[in-house]
C-alpha cells in the first residue's frame, strides 16, 4: 500500500516536470511577443480612429498626403494641388506632425 502511494506521488511530480517547462515557455512568449504586439495593435487602432480631415498622413506604400475626406473605412488624400487618391482607412501607416503644427 505504501508503494502505491509513493508511485502516485512520483507520477504527479513527473507530470509537473513535463508540463512545467511548457508553461514557462508560454509565459516567456506572452511577455516577449504577444503582449507587445497587442499594445502595438491597440495604439495603431487608436491612431486610425483619431484621424480627421486636414491631417497629414503617410500610407503603407510611402505616399504622403493630406486627408480631404474621411469615412468609416475610406480616406481620400490630396497628394498635390490636383491629385486626389482614395485609400482604405487601414492603409494609413502613420500621421505626420511637424513642429509648426504642434505650436
Amino acid at each position: 500500500m505504501f508503494q502505491y502511494a509513493a508511485a502516485a506521488g512520483s507520477q504527479s511530480s513527473n507530470i509537473l516536470g513535463l508540463v512545467g517547462p511548457f508553461v514557462l515557455m508560454f509565459v516567456v512568449f506572452y511577455f516577449l511577443l504577444i503582449r507587445p504586439q497587442q499594445k502595438k495593435t491597440k495604439t495603431r487602432n487608436s491612431m486610425l480612429r483619431a484621424l480627421k480631415k486636414g491631417d497629414k498622413v503617410v500610407t503603407i506604400g510611402g505616399l504622403h498626403g493630406t486627408i480631404l475626406e474621411i469615412s468609416d473605412d475610406i480616406v481620400v488624400l490630396r497628394v498635390n494641388d490636383v491629385t486626389k487618391l482614395t485609400f482604405d482607412r487601414g492603409s494609413i501607416s502613420h500621421s505626420v506632425t511637424t513642429e509648426a503644427d504642434s505650436k
